[in-house]
């Protein structure tokens, strides 16, 4: 319990010291400046090199750990606030209380709602227990990950992938090649299965925040889904039955040799503590009882009851289980750490890149828009974009794009969806279905491209598998493997 109570001390003081920064740097006169100058459109005025820094936290990801692996592991935090320092004390200087706006906007609407997510799924899912003779046979890795694949939209990417991991670690200790399994968990658990409804991931979760129906992505979506899903595990299947039996025919260990342990599954209070995160997302989607302003950021009062439940919800996931049951997970609060300090980082130098975006036509990237015009165009730009930047203000920017192009306003988008093909714009459920797959999907192209995809490499290297790197995942893995399926997928569907 001490060391519970030492990461949750950890998180809340990060978070604390953000927020102080902004309560002692803005004082009541700045904040009534930033009302009126709030609007300003710095995406139309900032150029591309402003987000050099954001590129600048992405290769330390992908470098440091292979030049100076030492030096990362203890001082990771402190390089992502050297790249932050780097865009937000010039930001601040030439932006004043304009860019203290932007920045405290992404910092309490975005950041710390995200890691307070992820805290209380990471806590909750540490607290549940799989134990039994799982073994790692092809035939078992692949229903694992079906499994997960099907959990995932019912309670979120990272609620899948933090429930499952563990069992599939677990079940894979033997295996000399396991690496693969890692990673194919991430493309299907941690993304691909997620597209199903607005629980499964964030961008979908925005859909629904701006009038897209609760079950229009179920339906609309699946097939795209389910022929990548199946694709997918099919190639899965091929690959570790390839390695398996290399193993077996070499010094892999024999099944009678272990100790035969029977199927059980403890913690199962956690389940109802999953359960209300899961609750209070969808609650925070239906329930608009208002909002207030806080330094002329607008903030809904459903969304700080949301995090302020998700906290209660690790809090208690924490009292009623055992120190005994998150042993024997091997949890610790390393992964979690290691994600809120990397992607605090991110979620400063993100800023000129989404904003530039954002900017569409006016902005340093209008040729990049101005060429999205089809389908596909709609499902590789945003998907490439959702791979390195955050996928949901990239799916609500193209969203947007598409309302615009085809002038439908966002209190008729029902309407558009219900009337399908007999609407004067049948082209806008091609569009969303585009923007939904390639932000969802291609999430699963790299490490950053969705929240729990760090989290799982994180666990898996406590746990002793040597996950590649940020460029090595892309080159052995998800270019490989995933482009071609996502080039089927186009061909196919768009």
């Amino acid at each position: 319990m001490k060391s519970a109570r030492g990461g949750l001390r950890g998180i809340f003081i990060h978070a604390s010291l953000i927020a102080l920064f902004f309560v002692v740097f803005t004082d009541s006169a700045g904040a009534a400046e930033a009302a009126s100058r709030c609007e300003h459109d710095i995406g139309g005025e900032l150029p591309v090199w402003t987000a050099l820094p954001f590129a600048g936290v992405l290769l330390s990801i992908a470098l440091c750990p292979l030049l100076m692996p030492h030096f990362w592991h203890n001082h990771f935090g402190k390089i992502s606030a050297l790249w932050a320092v780097l865009f937000a004390a010039p930001f601040l200087f030439f932006y004043q209380h304009v860019a203290v706006y932007h920045i405290l906007h992404i910092y309490l609407i975005d950041y710390i709602p995200f890691i307070i997510l992820l805290w209380g799924l990471f806590t909750i899912a540490g607290g549940i227990v799989i134990r039994g003779s799982l073994k790692g046979t092809p035939a078992l890795n692949t229903i694992l990950l079906l499994i997960g694949t099907m959990l995932a939209s019912c309670v979120g990417t990272t609620g899948a992938a933090m429930v499952m991991i563990r069992p599939v670690l677990r079940a894979n200790k033997d295996r000399l090649k396991k690496t693969h399994v890692v990673c194919f968990f991430i493309f299907l658990v941690a993304n691909i299965g997620g597209s199903l409804t607005p629980l499964g991931d964030p961008p979908l979760f925005l859909g629904f925040l701006h009038n897209v129906p609760f079950f229009w992505v179920t339906t609309n979506v699946f097939p795209h889904m389910l022929a990548s899903s199946l694709i997918l595990l099919a190639l899965f299947f091929i690959i570790d039955t390839l390695f398996y039996r290399r193993e077996k025919g070499g010094h892999g260990k024999s099944e009678d040799e272990a100790e035969k342990i029977p199927f059980k599954i403890e913690g199962v209070v956690n389940f109802l503590f999953l359960l209300g995160v899961v609750s209070l997302v969808l609650m925070s989607g239906y329930w608009k009882p208002g909002h207030f302003m806080l330094l002329d950021v607008h903030v809904e009062y459903q969304n700080i009851l949301r995090d302020v439940g998700i906290i209660a919800m690790g809090v208690l996931s924490l009292i009623f289980t055992s120190r005994q049951l998150r042993e024997a997970n091997d949890f610790s609060w390393f992964p979690i750490m290691e994600v809120a300090k990397l992607f605090a980082g991110i979620f400063m130098t993100i800023i000129p890149a989404l904003a530039i975006l954002k900017a569409g036509s006016a902005g340093a990237l209008s040729g990049l828009v101005a060429v999205v015009r089809e389908p596909y165009h709609y499902f590789w730009v945003t998907g490439a974009l959702s791979s390195f930047l955050d996928n949901a203000p990239t799916y609500l920017t193209f969203f947007n794009l598409a309302l615009g192009k085809l002038g439908i306003t966002e209190s008729a988008v029902p309407a558009a969806l219900a009337a399908g093909e007999a609407t004067a714009n049948p082209e806008f459920i091609l569009y969303l279905k585009a923007i939904s797959a390639g932000a969802v999907f291609m999430g699963a192209n790299t490490y950053i491209g969705n929240a729990p995809n760090f989290m799982v490499k994180s666990i898996a290297e406590e746990a002793g598998i040597n996950m590649p790197s940020f460029f090595g995942y892309m080159i052995k893995y998800s270019i490989p493997i995933l482009i071609p399926v996502f080039v089927l997928v186009t061909f196919i569907f768009f």
